[in-house]
């Protein structure tokens, strides 16, 4: 008697866990993803977000030159907060940039699926994911949604123009899209081009102290500098709100995506300043971003008045201590970045960074020449990271940024135009 009792409650509890979901453990790797070049996107002359459908010829093209054609990433369970209601997320913004008021909005937190950061091929991948968003198109066919409108090149792709592009990749079945945004143009940099000169105006109205105030010498991007060490803060917040910056556009842009695909996981990669405009739209979209090598743009984001959620580790900064831009060091009169006509005084970033310490390990010198997407696929991501492998990782560990300070010289305040 007492055996078959046993017998059928170990039976029953057999029964019950074996129908029971098996737990995930954290170090099984997910399958990886298969990405393909869909769309490239740039914006019109009247500022409308317009697309270019890659078709499959072009995509045979790219393989047989010996091109990446499809990128392989594999994908991490992560969480992310997004607000409930992005009109009461647009409400709280419109409130605290008039009436200086902070309005509490409700965040849900959301468990996706965004890139594994831990993975160096999955970086590497993304890396050249957004060095292609350099490019530039060979053909003609751009359109918006909502008519079959053809043109030649839009603003941004035409050789004496500037402006704001880059590429989108999707999953084939459509369920993971990839946002690549460009970075900055700089020729000292090994760059340049038709994008260059809105490049620098975005760079320096967003990363620098007050509209690029370095010395007496420069010509300011906005009329905010109010003598000595004095700037606007309304002033500076009313200039980063104007249409004709990125970040307008960059909402804009994601929501055009999300039309495409309504039901896809979106995410975001952009290096340079396109990493930073990323990082923006995943800290307002609650989407995972990998930003490489950005400029600092936990100031833009404070002056932009985007709601900051409870938790940011969606955002993924990843640079190295010798690029001058992204440690927050290219600044002063006698700078690399100052003498090219940068003003690149911001270093605080939103979310979490992985810092490859080539200084250290490498003895590499602070170079704003490192400062390259190139340098950051041959000669970081392409090769195991020897410091990681010591402690077991593929890559360095990701880490918020404590107590960071820039623009501690400013008093940023009420000065209207006249103050002294």
């Amino acid at each position: 008697m007492l055996f078959s009792t046993v017998t059928s409650l170990l039976a029953s509890y057999l029964a019950a866990r074996l129908h029971e979901p098996a737990p995930t453990p954290e170090h099984v790797q997910s399958a990886p993803l298969q990405f393909e070049l869909r769309h490239l996107h740039a914006v019109s002359p009247d500022a409308r977000v317009v697309f270019h459908d890659v078709h499959k010829a072009d995509i045979d093209a790219l393989h047989a030159a010996g091109e990446l054609s499809t990128y392989a990433l594999r994908p991490r369970r992560t969480k992310a907060q997004r607000p409930r209601s992005l009109d009461a997320f647009n409400h709280a913004r419109v409130r605290s940039m008039r009436f200086q008021e902070t309005e509490a909005i409700d965040w849900d937190e959301i468990e996706v699926e965004g890139p594994d950061i831990e993975s160096r091929e999955t970086l590497l991948l993304l890396a050249k994911m957004t060095n292609n968003a350099y490019l530039e198109p060979g053909e003609t066919g751009w359109y918006e949604l909502g008519d079959q409108w053809n043109v030649g090149y839009p603003v941004g792709w035409e050789p004496d123009d500037d402006g704001f592009r880059g590429h989108v990749f999707a999953t084939p079945d459509n369920s993971t899209v990839v946002l690549s945004i460009k970075g900055t143009s700089a020729a000292f940099i090994g760059g340049g081009g038709p994008t260059a000169k809105k490049d620098k105006f975005n760079d320096n109205l967003l990363f620098s102290c007050c509209c690029a105030r370095v010395d007496w010498t420069w010509t300011t991007v906005c009329g905010c500098y109010r003598g000595g060490w004095k700037c606007d803060q309304n002033c500076l917040e009313e200039a980063l709100t104007e249409e004709s910056l990125f970040y307008p556009i960059g909402t804009n842009l994601y929501n055009n995506l999300t039309y495409l695909y309504p039901e896809s996981n979106i995410w975001m990669v952009g290096h340079s300043l396109g990493g930073a405009l990323a990082s923006l739209l995943g800290l307002t979209f609650g989407a995972p971003t990998v930003a490489i090598e950005s400029p600092g743009e936990k100031m833009a984001a404070s002056r932009l008045h985007l709601p900051s959620p409870p938790e940011v580790q969606h955002i993924t900064h990843l640079y190295h201590t010798a690029d001058p831009i992204a440690m927050g060091t290219c600044n002063g009169v006698l700078s690399s970045c100052a003498l090219g006509g940068y003003a690149m005084e911001s270093k605080c970033h939103v979310g979490k960074s992985i810092v490859y310490d080539t200084v250290s390990n490498l003895s590499w010198a602070v170079d704003i020449r490192t400062h390259t997407i190139v340098n950051v696929i041959e000669k970081l991501l392409a090769d195991p990271w020897p410091p990681s492998l010591e402690v077991g990782r593929e890559v360095p560990e990701a880490r918020p940024e404590e107590e960071c300070v820039e623009c501690y010289s400013w008093d940023f305040g009420e000065y209207p135009p006249g103050t002294k």
